[in-house]
């Protein structure tokens, strides 16, 4: 009777130790044996939680030459956009100053603060964009089984680069050599990531760029209007009725285009500044409204970019509110509006 009640026991035994090595792996967040049913290269670590890729390997640092390319390019696009910025706000004062001044005082002060306000609201948006840290993930333990405790690495995942933990959506950015957390892009205009500390003051900065470019492009139309020499069209009043429209179109560009030959250097600048700033604020007003609605599907262009169909959180105006951080009245009121919104929808899908 003994032995027939050992030979389970041995067939036991038997069984846990036939499992084969190729399916046991160690998990590198807290350093514990996992043993698996089938090979998987992507595993999850249930004490931890940490994420591994078994065939993930240590890369090695980029070359000296690719490191110094892209802080040349960053430096580049900063030195162009800060000299734009001067030549705006300088040259539009020396160019505008005179002729609102003319029109009475009281419009050239206000346009002397509007031009102040909007400078400095530009500038130190732009300061703080580029020069605060975009979101360095904060530092953990990991190693070791008693040194991490229950989920505390839940859905990290290991930067072979950094040779770190990341946590959940986390990305490391070559330009900057360092992981950001929510990173939504590397700016090279700003020499900086966009991430979940200065992404903020970056939505801040394309908002008071487009307001300003908007203000400068319709004070150098005024002032290039009240400055541009006289047109003559007595030619074009005396043969208009034997012309088609076409060919008054034409002469009407033409002897604009001419007598743009007989501006002064004021209004050149003023020409020149009105169409920098429409184009400029053309781009910067489709690069709001992306990162704007991005900020309202409660994603982030990266995370866009490599899952474009996964719903990373709830869509909806409160998430426009978390990211700018109204006040509670203000936030009450557009939260409100959001629930009524989706309820009106939600019954009109019902009805369909």
């Amino acid at each position: 009777m003994a032995e027939q009640e050992q030979r389970p026991l041995l067939e036991v035994e038997q069984c846990v130790t036939s499992i084969p090595e190729d399916h046991e792996a160690t998990c590198w967040g807290c350093g514990l044996r996992l043993v698996f049913a089938s090979y998987s290269p992507v595993y999850r670590c249930g004490w931890c939680g940490a994420i591994t890729q078994s065939n993930q390997t240590a890369r090695k640092p980029d070359s000296v030459c690719f490191s110094h390319w892209r802080r040349l390019r960053d430096r580049f696009f900063v030195t162009v956009l800060i000299l734009f910025m001067l030549f705006v706000i300088c040259g539009g004062v020396w160019a505008v100053y005179p002729i609102v001044f003319s029109v009475s005082k009281f419009c050239g002060i206000f346009h002397c603060m509007v031009t102040a306000i909007l400078a400095l609201c530009t500038i130190t948006s732009y300061c703080l964009a580029s020069f605060k840290s975009a979101g360095a993930p904060t530092s953990i333990r990991w190693g070791s089984y008693p040194m991490v405790g229950k989920s505390d690495l839940d859905n990290y995942t290991f930067c072979t680069y950094c040779n770190k933990p990341k946590p959940p959506r986390t990305h490391h950015c070559r330009s900057c050599k360092m992981c950001v957390v929510d990173m939504d892009h590397h700016c090279p205009f700003i020499g900086n990531c966009v991430g979940a500390s200065n992404h903020q003051v970056f939505v801040i900065f394309l908002i008071s760029v487009v307001i300003s470019c908007a203000y400068a492009a319709s004070m150098t139309i005024y002032a290039s209007y009240k400055t541009w020499p006289s047109v003559d069209f007595s030619n074009l009043e005396s043969s208009r009725h034997s012309m088609s429209t076409m060919k008054m179109l034409l002469e009407i560009i033409t002897t604009i285009a001419g007598s743009a030959f007989f501006l002064s250097a004021r209004g050149l600048v003023l020409v020149y500044l009105a169409f920098a700033s429409l184009s400029v604020n053309a781009g910067i007003g489709v690069l709001l409204c992306q990162q704007l609605s991005y900020i309202y599907e409660g994603n982030t262009y990266l995370n866009h970019l490599s899952s474009p169909n996964a719903m990373h959180g709830e869509r909806g105006l409160q998430n426009i509110v978390r990211f700018f951080g109204c006040p509670y009245p203000i936030s009450r009121v557009l939260l409100r509006y959001s629930n009524t919104v989706k309820l009106q929808d939600n019954s009109g899908s019902k009805l369909l």
